[in-house]
């Protein structure tokens, strides 16, 4: 991002703040955040996504095909298995500095595992 005649930051077009806000819309959600999360530690499929943050599977499904259409996660197939990833690195190192740095601040260490249901969602 290119700096202004002051010095500071230029304002990004307004399309590009809309599609900021539209993803972090969506991850707005401690579910969603924590499936984003757990992606970014590595790959997985569905049931071992709802199986690691205690979710459903049609919940975590839900979650999974919100987050792909928004171009945040993508699929591939694996057999008989769609197994998800990150499809955005950018993505990776948003969430893991903020939840790391909020963990941090809370005096837990962001490796600690959290259940959805602990989280109120």
């Amino acid at each position: 991002m290119s700096t202004g005649s002051d010095g500071g930051f230029q304002d990004p077009p307004a399309e590009v703040l809309a599609e900021a806000a539209a993803a972090f819309g969506l991850l707005a959600t401690p579910a969603r955040l924590h499936i984003v999360w757990a992606l970014a530690q590595g790959e997985s499929d569905v049931t071992g996504l709802a199986e690691r943050v205690g979710g459903t599977l049609p919940s975590v499904s839900q979650h999974l095909t919100k987050l792909k259409l928004a171009g945040l996660v993508r699929s591939r197939r694996e057999g008989r298995r769609q197994v998800y990833l990150v499809d955005d690195p950018d993505v990776v190192t948003v969430v893991r500095l903020m939840v790391g740095q909020l963990a941090e601040r809370a005096g837990h260490p962001a490796r600690e595992p959290v259940r959805l249901r602990e989280l109120g969602a």
